[in-house]
């Protein structure tokens, strides 16, 4: 079991940056895909970026493609999601997470462990 810790929300200007971390307990990160969504009011939660075990490969919704940037640090047992040019709509709680499998990690279905959310807020 892995518990995760997000940080690094708060509120933005539009066109500002921030960098989310989440750190993941256990001597296990590396045998873990790892994910960010996010969750806006009244909506779905929605696929923002993943990144495999190794970090080889990286999936970015399209609306994200070219501003935000999904990393991690094995020996740190930590997964970042750097945000570049913001948007009043990237507005959300965000949240990292771990899939056992790594398997059609865009999907939020295939993954195992959720931490508790950051809030990202981004004023126009």
């Amino acid at each position: 079991q892995v518990q995760l810790v997000e940080s690094g929300g708060g509120l933005v200007q539009a066109g500002g940056s921030l960098r989310l971390s989440c750190a993941a307990s256990g001597r296990t990160f590396s045998s873990y895909a790892m994910g960010w969504f996010r969750q806006a009011p009244g909506k779905e939660r929605e696929f923002v970026a993943a990144i495999t075990r190794s970090g080889s490969s990286t999936y970015y919704r399209d609306s994200v493609k070219g501003r935000f940037t999904i990393s991690r640090d094995n020996a740190k047992n930590t997964v970042y999601l750097q945000m570049n040019s913001l948007r009043p709509e990237d507005t959300a709680v965000y949240y990292c997470a771990a899939a056992v499998r790594e398997h059609n990690i865009v999907s939020r279905y295939q993954y195992n462990y959720w931490g508790q959310g950051t809030q990202v807020t981004v004023a126009s």
